[in-house]
């Protein structure tokens, strides 16, 4: 009989702990559905990937023709190669002496030269396609290099530039002359901070402001007064987004230590949403409005550019009404909506994201353009949420300063793009902003469809990347057409252009007509030739079994 009892307690023991395991693993399972089904939704796995993919290069013979191209095609690849080869030499000669210079002493000039291209290309285009890291004026939307070419500036300077470098220059000028007399001085304030602070309010519709020296330091200081007020330790991240380079945001490739307290979760997903709906522990949800473009793709870059497969479609209407849903969401958990506008704050709308889509933030961050041209990071948010103190517990505090945080010279710099951005001129400049960058989008894909050239672009206003028809082993060499037919883009190539709101429908038509061009050169180059069978999943399959036979040891 006691053997009866202890049996049925045991039994009743193990369905009670069975019981208690099974919310758990539901949860657990929740959170796995709501994961996008790529590498850049699976962090851990990425970063396994990374570990895994051993380096291997294309030497001069195999480099023309690693996709089987016949003997005439690599003939024409090689001779065009040569040429453009010979025109980098003569025209840019200067800046590239300079690059090579200054990158024995500085990381960032060799990150940034390896990364240009898919690795195994890489090392021949560094020795050949030698353009050069370094400028020396700019004026109206073009910029001009030491050897004095002058370039279309699409680079947007990673989008700080929205307005025009000559606008950034004048405030930068009258903010030195406005705090000449205070100069350097830290710690105590410029009473310029005042009519600051005072803007953005009005601007983001928020309460309290706080100054920090970075885009990335105004997330850190969004996420930690998100996590001290909601007492709760896990920041939501979208698939794909990009929220500067710390840790706890950047939990892929990239970052040497795992991001524990870091979801990352779909875009425009419902099953993200009932993740947000029934986990404890989710303190904030940062969102990059620029993932519209792209939603659950990391920002574009050549180096990646290993076929013919970016994707990436901009449509407001639906961002708009996930946005609203995830607002509603937000409200209903106590969690905290950030949206991160470092990069597009003041690019899409007078207001901002938050104006452009017709949603409210908790909080907001902003910096590039808003320092008038300085660095700069801006966290604007509801009181209750700003606050670094307990009232009723003054040893716990939500510490945050920073050397440089409120420098004269920026908040200047700062009052004068804000004082540019309420008068009439500038508010002008907003009216029908997506019609006419959506049209200019749209001539120059028409104008590549008459051509019969397999390049496309899509946009979100200004911000602009390029689509690729045909699986081509060799879309990156783009790049490298476009600046030799002068104009300028940033090192990630081809995947982000970012035009100025100055530019005039000449200035326009004139880019338009390099870019057909060096797409025409490209193509007479033969770089786009493509076996009949050749998919972009086929390609990427014969670089898998490269990587394999790499990694295992057989050739």
């Amino acid at each position: 009989m006691d053997s009866s009892y202890a049996t049925i307690a045991l039994y009743a023991a193990g369905a009670a702990a069975l019981a208690g395991l099974l919310p758990k693993a539901k949860a657990r399972f929740d959170l796995s559905k709501a994961k996008h089904r790529s590498l850049e939704g699976h962090a851990r796995m990425s970063r396994r990937l990374a570990s895994f993919i051993p380096f291997y290069e294309y030497d001069e013979k195999n480099f023309f023709g690693v996709d089987g191209a016949p003997d005439d095609v690599v003939a024409r690849r090689r001779e065009g190669f040569g040429r453009l080869a010979s025109l980098y030499r003569a025209q840019f000669a200067k800046s590239a002496e300079l690059t090579a210079e200054a990158a024995q002493g500085v990381s960032d000039l060799q990150f940034t030269a390896r990364y240009r291209v898919p690795f195994q290309f890489s090392r021949v285009v560094r020795e050949n396609l030698k353009g050069g890291s370094f400028v020396q004026a700019s004026s109206g939307v073009t910029v001009t290099d030491l050897d004095g070419n002058t370039f279309y500036d699409l680079t947007g300077s990673y989008g700080v530039n929205v307005f025009g470098y000559d606008f950034y220059k004048d405030c930068i000028d009258r903010a030195t002359e406005r705090v000449r007399n205070l100069g350097p001085v830290l710690g105590s304030l410029h009473p310029v901070v005042v009519d600051n602070v005072r803007r953005l309010k009005a601007i983001s519709g928020l309460d309290e402001v706080s100054f920090h020296m970075s885009g990335t330091e105004a997330v850190m200081q969004a996420v930690r007064l998100a996590r001290y007020h909601t007492r709760r330790s896990h920041l939501v991240r979208l698939c794909g987004a990009y929220h500067g380079w710390w840790g706890d945001v950047q939990p892929g490739i990239g970052n040497p230590v795992p991001a524990d307290y870091t979801y990352t979760l779909s875009d425009m997903s419902e099953k993200t949403l009932h993740v947000l709906r029934t986990r404890r522990n989710i303190a904030c949800v940062l969102v990059n409005p620029l993932q519209a473009l792209h939603p659950n793709a990391n920002a574009p870059g050549d180096s990646a550019l290993v076929d013919g497969g970016r994707r990436a479609h901009f449509d407001r209407d639906a961002y708009s009404q996930w946005l609203r849903k995830l607002r509603q969401v937000c409200t209903e958990r106590g969690i905290v909506l950030i949206f991160d506008e470092v990069f597009v704050g003041f690019r899409l709308a007078r207001g901002g994201a938050q104006d452009y889509f017709g949603v409210k933030a908790d909080m907001v961050t902003y910096g590039k353009t808003l320092g008038g041209g300085l660095p700069v990071g801006v966290v604007c948010g509801r009181a209750d949420l700003m606050r670094r103190f307990r009232d009723d517990r003054p040893a716990d505090i939500c510490f945050a300063r920073g050397t440089f945080n409120s420098h004269p010279y920026v908040m200047a710099a700062m009052d004068e793009f804000l004082t540019r951005l309420d008068g009439p001129q500038l508010r002008g400049v907003y009216d029908g902003l997506d019609e006419l960058w959506n049209g200019r989008a749209a001539a120059l894909n028409a104008r590549m469809n008459e051509t019969g050239l397999p390049v496309q672009v899509a946009n979100l206003s200004t911000i602009w990347t390029v689509l690729y028809a045909r699986p081509s082993r060799y879309n990156w060499m783009l790049q490298f057409y476009l600046r030799a037919h002068g104009l300028a883009l940033s090192w990630v190539g081809s995947g982000r252009l970012i035009f100025s709101l100055n530019y005039t429908d000449a200035d326009f038509a004139a880019v338009s007509e390099r870019f057909v061009a060096a797409a025409a050169e490209m193509e007479r180059d033969g770089w786009w030739w493509t076996p009949p069978s050749a998919t972009n999943k086929s390609v990427r399959r014969t670089i898998l079994k490269e990587l394999i036979a790499r990694r295992f040891g057989s050739r």
